[in-house]
């Protein structure tokens, strides 16, 4: 089965800034907790329907097909949460991918470093522009942004 390995950072908005164009993403979600968190993204000029398991770590188990972009956008029209919308900046650190989502729409201000490992236990080195760690913080998962988008969140949750 695969699992996506996975840890997410806030990112410190003056020690990093986009280079580049970055890869234009919006997804919705056609199920969600408690049971398998269904997806639906278009990236750029692709789609994939994403399948996540729950998991209680930084591990669960993913399942991603790349579908035609006419059927995303069908697809789209059924979800049950607003679209989540965001630019991906692939960012090469110390020989590990880092993935920087900035967010826009409803989720503007929002900016999300993601490393995805091989090991729950894998040392990595830290980007002097990281902040505080989020993986267990279920506020930061894109499911819950379509859901309680980050800028209707008062002062006392961000």
């Amino acid at each position: 089965m695969p699992l996506e390995i996975e840890r997410k950072f806030l990112v410190d908005k003056n020690k990093w800034s986009p280079n580049g164009q970055g890869t234009k993403m919006v997804q919705a979600y056609l199920g969600l907790a408690p049971y398998p968190t269904v997806r639906i993204r278009i990236a750029g000029e692709k789609a994939f329907l994403t399948i996540k398991g729950r998991s209680e770590t930084i591990a669960h188990p993913e399942f991603e097909y790349e579908i035609p972009v006419d059927d995303a956008q069908d697809m789209l029209k059924m979800a049950i949460s607003s679209p989540v919308e965001k630019f991906r900046y692939e960012i090469q650190h110390e020989g590990f991918t880092w993935e920087v989502d900035v967010f826009f729409g409803k989720n503007s201000g929002l900016i999300i470093a993601e490393i995805e490992l091989d090991s729950e236990s894998q040392d990595f080195p830290f980007p002097d522009w990281l902040l505080d760690e989020v993986s267990f913080d279920g506020r930061y998962y894109n499911s819950y942004l379509s859901l309680c988008p980050f800028q209707e969140w008062g002062n006392d949750m961000a």
